[in-house]
This record gives C-alpha cells, structure tokens and sequence, in this order.
C-alpha cells in the first residue's frame, strides 16, 4: 500500500468512525451473535494473494461488526466502564502511526517523559502524596503483580527472585496475602502467577457495609506468624467489583506498618473519581501505602489499555523487575528512567501520549463535569428504585454503581427469586437496548447497574430504568 493509497482509506476510515460515533445508538448494545457464528463466516486458511482494501472493509462491517459488543453505547450499565472519548481515539490513530516501542529512554525519549509528566498531572489531579512515583501498566492486573512481586521480594530479603520460592518454601515460612472478600478476582490469578499459590490467598471478612474489618485482618495475620507463615501483602479495595465496597485505609495501613507488611490500594474503578474534591476522603490513610492503582481506562475517558501504578519506593519496583542485558544498555542507562525495569513486559506502547490528548482536551474540570454528571444520574435512580415496592437494593449506592433485585410480592423462596432474576437479566441483555452485568450479594442474585459511559445522559438511564420495570412485570404477569 503507498502512502497515497493509505490516504485514501485512512480519509474513509475516519469518516466511517465518526459515523458510528454518532449512530452508535442505532446499534445493539451487545452483540447478537451466537458461539462460532462470527468464526463461520471466516475462511479456514489464510489468503494467498494480496485483496482490496475495498473488500476487507466490506467484510468487516458484514462479517465482523455483528460479533462486536458495542462498549461505547450510552446504554452500556454493565461491568465497569471502558470509556472512551474523540481525543483518546486520535491520540490512538497517531501512537498506531508511530508505532514507538517505548522500553527505553533511547528507543522513545518523548515516550519516556511524557509519561513521567502524565505520571506527575494524575498525582496533581488525584492529590495522591507528593512521593508517589507512577508508571503506566497495562491493566490493574498486570499492577497488582508488580506489586505482589515486589511485596514477594521486600518479604524474603530480595532472595525470591535469585533461590525460587520453592527453596524458601522448604525451610517452612510460606507466603500469605491477605483481601476483603470482596475484593476482584484477579487478586486471586496474580497469586497464581507470582507464585504465592492460591491457598495462601486469605480472604478477610466484610463487614455489613461490605468493607474489609481492620480486626479481622489483624488476627489473621497474628494467626498466620503464630503458624509460621510470612505476611507479604495486603491488598485494600477502593471501589470493588461487586458491591463498590470502600476499604478503610487507616487501619490497615496501620496493621501494615506495625507488621511490615506491603500494603497495595486498588481503587481501578474509584480512582478516577479521586480528581473529585468531594471524594478525596475515600482514600484518606493512603499516605500509608506502598503502592496504589487506578485505570484512567476506566472512567477518564482514556481508550484500554491504560493503568496508572504508583509507588511509594521506585527503587524497590526496579529491583524486582529490573533485569539489563547488554543489548539493552545506552549511554543513558542509571541516568534517566528506563520504563521496562518497572513493568513485567519489556515491550512497552506510547500509552501515555493518549492520557495527554484527554487531559488537555478536556481540561481537568471537564472531566470532573463528567464524572459528576454520571455520579447524580446514578443518585436519581438510584433513589427511583429505592421507592419501588416490588424491588430490593441489595448493594448500596457507591459513586456510581449500586445493586438489585426484582422481588415481586408472594414470591419469598429465594431459589424462585434468584431464577426470576437471571430470567430477567437475559430477556434485557438479549433485546439489545441495554447491557447490564449480574453479581452476587450476600448470596443473593443481583443485578448490577453502573453509569460511566461518555456520552450517557439523563434520557438514557431514564429509558433504561422504564424498560427495567416494565420487562420485570411482563415476566411476573
């Protein structure tokens, strides 16, 4: 493809872009295929011979658009928002261009310190302690391993990663972590990963406000050095998955500090939120902690993937992670921040430049608009189902996410109602209009609604709350 053809298409491409920008409410919110149906239409083997730009597109939008789940419709109320926004998409359009591989400082310079400076504005924004250093992950997953490795390193005197947890292992003093029980999963598959082992993974009960109990944390941990185990980490939630339970930092970084213990904050929903004045308070003890993420990709408009970590002790990230062969070093090598030594890929994309397009595009009070904006729609309804007879908040009411059920009068067995309501969930998802995501409360089948996506407004949640309650009594009657 020359250059002048590349234009061509790209010029086609955009057009088509804003396109679906503006209808994308004509479309499905997810996608109404069934298993293998998008796969059937793709050929066993790959082409031979070179095809027209024109015919790939053409397959695209008949072939491949059908099987997309449309993240970016204003009716999208499922798992947590991957928001995107106009500037992110074209900051996205130039990194693809560049195609940068930003490890080093000399392999990408602009790379390396705008992110350093994107790093520094979200501190500013979020008003995270002054010694917090950040780099960009890619996915609060890939965070909270950086952090249980590191945490698995300060707890075996820097030995982990040179003996093998196994040869530390046989002189009796496993490793424990310890979370809220309603803390993410993820938690659980980094264990696995860092070489914790699952069963070492203690779940620490909530309290009725569905927050990790400071007490409870401190006799298990008591329990397990009596045992002879070692406690690594713990890992305090800000915003969780389920019900947006809210950890209580001060306690636990207290219990963390008596113990010396790695304490890691995962606020990747809440985060954001953090650039709220009004909700700052939620992360109050956080000078406590050893290292915190949050995803801009979540809900500061910034396309996936981009996760921002921070750390109160760079050189201990390093020291884990770094590892220079000779065909990675440069004349700047200990002069400046080589980005590969903090993170477990060594590849690394231009991720920060979108965070840039964003944060000037919107300026920081535009993106608190927003984010208020989706806080008071999730108020009002709220407080709409909170009247209605006929449902049950099982959750409470956290920034922007809250649960429920559909509990009709005469239906009290909680099996028929946990029935009714995964009947009701898959009749709304199916019809296309909206998208919302189940859960557990308590044992109880929720239904959970968020509100995070750019361009949802009022009419939307109004729209989806009617089509809520008339679908719940048409299934009833």
């Amino acid at each position: 493809m020359t250059p002048e053809e590349f234009r061509t298409h790209a010029h086609e491409l955009v057009d088509w872009m804003a396109d679906y920008m503006a209808g994308i409410e004509e479309r499905p919110v997810r996608a109404q295929t069934a298993p293998g149906e998008i796969a059937a239409k793709l050929p066993a083997t790959a082409p031979e011979k070179a095809e027209a730009m024109a015919d790939i597109f053409a397959d695209f939008e008949r072939d491949i658009l059908p099987g997309v789940t449309n993240w970016q419709h204003p009716s999208f109320f499922a798992y947590f928002p991957a928001n995107s926004s106009p500037p992110s998409v074209l900051a996205e359009m130039l990194t693809a261009t560049l195609a940068a591989q930003c490890m080093l400082w000399q392999t990408s310079p602009a790379g390396t310190e705008v992110e350093t400076r994107m790093m520094e504005w979200l501190r500013g924004m979020l008003d995270l302690p002054q010694h917090f250093q950040g780099v960009i992950q890619d996915s609060a997953t890939s965070a909270t391993l950086v952090a249980l490795l590191t945490a698995r390193e300060r707890a075996t005197g820097w030995r982990a990663n040179n003996e093998g947890l196994a040869a530390l292992g046989a002189q009796g003093r496993k490793l424990t972590v310890y979370v809220s029980e309603e803390a993410h999963s993820s938690i659980e598959k980094t264990m696995k990963v860092a070489g914790y082992g699952a069963e070492n993974l203690r779940k620490i009960p909530a309290d009725r406000e569905f927050a990790m109990q400071p007490a409870e944390l401190a006799a298990a941990i008591e329990a397990d050095i009596a045992a002879g185990f070692t406690p690594a980490c713990v890992t305090a939630c800000i915003g969780g998955t389920g019900t947006g339970a809210m950890d209580p930092l001060v306690p636990i970084g207290e219990i963390c500090r008596r113990h010396n213990i790695w304490f890691h904050v995962d606020a990747a929903w809440a985060g954001s939120a953090l650039i709220l004045p009004e909700c700052r308070h939620l992360v109050d003890g956080l000078e406590h902690a050893d290292s915190f993420v949050f995803n801009p990709h979540k809900w500061l408009m910034t396309n996936f993937d981009c996760t921002a970590y921070f750390v109160a002790d760079p050189d201990a990230l390093e020291r884990t992670l770094s590892l220079v062969p000779e065909y990675l070093r440069s004349r700047e090598t200990g002069h400046v921040i080589d980005y590969q030594n903090w993170s477990v890929p060594l590849g690394r994309r231009f991720r920060a430049l979108k965070l840039w397009f964003v944060i000037r595009s919107y300026g920081v009070e535009g993106l608190r608009s927003l984010i208020r904006n989706h806080i008071a729609l999730a108020e009002e309804l709220f407080e709409q189902v909170s009247g209605e007879a006929d449902f049950d908040i099982l959750s409470p009411l956290r920034l922007s996410l809250f649960s429920f059920r559909y509990h009709p009068a005469g239906i009290e067995d909680e099996a028929a109602l946990d029935a009714l309501n995964l009947r009701l969930i898959e009749t709304l998802n199916d019809s296309g209009l909206l998208y919302l995501t189940q859960n557990r409360v308590r044992g109880k089948f929720a239904i959970r609604f968020q509100i995070g996506q750019t361009t949802t407004t009022k009419h939307h949640v109004e729209a989806a709350w009617s089509f809520i309650r008339e679908t719940a009594h048409g299934l009833n009657a």
